[in-house]
């Protein structure tokens, strides 16, 4: 008989929050539950129990590692698009997808209506500190928020895209991309206002 390998708890909660975001994209955020997470990576209820309190600790810890994840990578195309190896398309394709396809969106907007609002604030503090990391002359100064500005627009814009963008276009009938567009030219703008060549 197979035994099953014995995990960290760091390795655990791991393979919990990766179980948990697979169920996000593929169903929705209300099928990130602790049972069904605990169906996917073949662990017992009480053992996400006690890493994560709750549902809601689950998707409070989903979201902020959502968060991280997405921040970090986004922060790579910043980077990669300053040294001239990257695009600004990029920055915004991989922060639409983000919020869409991967489901951040989705998952932000149950967290609201469930008043699990308190949930958002990993993600909100990750993208404070990627911006202050990105930009550590405004947090220092505050004189010139263009990138802060840049940054919530780009967000907003890319929550509202995910909820309502595929419904918005049809009914407008304007391209599904209009979105993404008008967001990459204000990151372009943003860029060059700071000097970099993109």
């Amino acid at each position: 008989m197979a035994t099953r390998k014995r995990l960290s708890p760091e390795e655990s909660r791991a393979q919990a929050l990766e179980a948990a975001r697979q169920l996000l994209i593929e169903a929705g955020p209300q099928a990130v539950t602790l049972k069904a997470v605990a169906g996917r990576i073949g662990r017992t209820h009480a053992n996400l129990l006690h890493h994560f309190g709750s549902a809601a600790g689950l998707q409070k810890e989903l979201g902020k590692h959502l968060g991280q994840t997405v921040c970090d990578t986004i922060a790579d195309a910043v980077r990669a698009t300053r040294a001239g190896i990257g695009s600004v398309r990029e920055v915004v394709d991989l922060t639409f997808d983000a919020f869409g396809p991967e489901g951040g969106g989705a998952l932000a907007s149950w967290m609201l209506a469930s008043g699990n609002e308190d949930a958002l604030d990993p993600i909100v503090e990750a993208v404070h500190r990627v911006v202050h990391d990105l930009a550590p002359e405004e947090a220092a100064h505050g004189d010139n928020p263009r990138m802060h500005e840049t940054t919530f627009t780009l967000v907003l814009l890319a929550m509202g895209d995910a909820l309502l963008g595929e419904q918005l276009a049809d009914s407008l009938q304007v391209r599904r991309s209009v979105a993404r567009d008008r967001a990459e030219a204000m990151m372009r703008a943003a860029f060059e206002a700071h000097g970099f060549a993109v």
